[in-house]
């Protein structure tokens, strides 16, 4: 094998909606940037619900991007698509350095994320995932299996995005006790709130348009009721405060029932109204909750506005420490799980 190839970095991806496109664009858009950090992304295989695509000396990502384009499912790629393709298939052929996990979340049981995360770690492969449903569900066991394994789980993109929340707690925090931690983590109620305000309009006619401008789904529940926030508070606290915690620890309140006289409140009294996720210490015991707030000027959140997020954490040693910002949508999801990818490669095991 010549250096060059030493230094590819053999990866596969399960997954190719909307992030899974976005992520294959970014790697082909930002090879050369990548490769002054020494690091070359070598595709070897990609899975979706059809098949796949295995090739070990690298799938063409022009080829491939051009293939997404026409919406062609991977089975169908010219050189090296399958049909029925597995992610044991591709584990047995021993080639993989780097899994990177991009399946839809299922916050009832974390399948089928937590199946191929395990095998991919018990076959000696780190793993990056932007999949909320095993790290709410399976975290402590995941990176318990990926510990014992000496092989790394990085899983940045699941608490914001592009907004570093769950790295920045676990890297930059390293050695101080959270004692508490407060999110606006939701950029579209986050959106729909501050169009409410700036337009005088209605809830439905600000997710109208929220729907429009491609910020909120055509099915918005998920943000609307609290439940994105909840997960990604979930996993912050689980990982950066050492718990256990499930969904049904958290008091959710959504944003729908919001009307223009709790706007014009918040506003007359000089703040803003915002879904806000908390975790706190209350007699030694952990409260979490996450429902509409008014934020002031003092507040380190009240700047966060848009389809930006932030989160805010008190420690013991560090003091108070906010992290606000980060694009949204699908490329700034793939930016966050090459982040990952990134970080996995100069800790030296990429």
């Amino acid at each position: 094998m010549t250096s060059k190839e030493e230094d590819k970095v053999r990866i596969g991806i399960i997954g190719n909606g909307g992030v899974g496109k976005a992520l294959i664009a970014l790697i082909h858009e930002k090879k050369e940037k990548l490769a002054k950090e020494g690091l070359h992304p070598l595709l070897c295989a990609q899975l979706d619900s059809t098949g796949g695509i295995y090739d070990v000396e690298g799938i063409d990502l022009k080829q491939l991007m051009h293939h997404n384009d026409k919406k062609e499912p991977l089975k169908d790629f010219p050189k090296g698509g399958s049909a029925g393709l597995s992610i044991d298939d591709v584990l047995e052929e021993n080639c993989l350095e780097v899994l990177i996990e991009l399946t839809p979340t299922n916050k009832e049981t974390g399948e089928p994320g937590i199946r191929y995360i395990t095998k991919a770690l018990e076959s000696g492969v780190h793993v990056i995932t932007a999949n909320k449903g095993p790290v709410m569900i399976a975290y402590h066991s995941l990176k318990t299996l990926a510990n014992q394994k000496k092989r790394q789980f990085w899983i940045g993109c699941t608490t914001g995005g592009a907004l570093p929340a769950i790295n920045g707690g676990l890297i930059d925090l390293a050695g101080a006790e959270i004692t508490s931690i407060t999110g606006v983590l939701n950029g579209t109620t986050n959106y729909i709130l501050e169009e409410m305000k700036s337009r005088g309009c209605t809830y439905l006619e600000a997710l109208q348009k929220a729907q429009k401008d491609g910020i909120a789904e055509t099915d918005p529940s998920l943000d609307v009721e609290g439940w994105d926030t909840a997960a990604k508070l979930l996993i912050l606290t689980n990982v950066l405060m050492d718990q256990s915690k499930q969904l049904s620890d958290i008091k959710v309140k959504g944003i729908t029932e919001i009307d223009q006289a709790e706007i014009g409140k918040a506003t007359s009294e000089g703040g803003k109204l915002k879904l806000v996720g908390r975790t706190r210490i209350e007699k030694e015991k952990i409260l979490m909750t996450v429902q509409p707030e008014t934020l002031y000027p003092e507040d380190f959140l009240f700047q966060v506005d848009g389809k930006n997020k932030g989160v805010h954490y008190t420690t013991d040693t560090l003091g108070d420490i906010a992290i606000l910002g980060g694009a949204s949508g699908l490329s700034a999801a793939a930016a966050a799980v090459l982040r990952d990818l990134v970080n996995l490669h100069r800790s030296g095991c990429g």
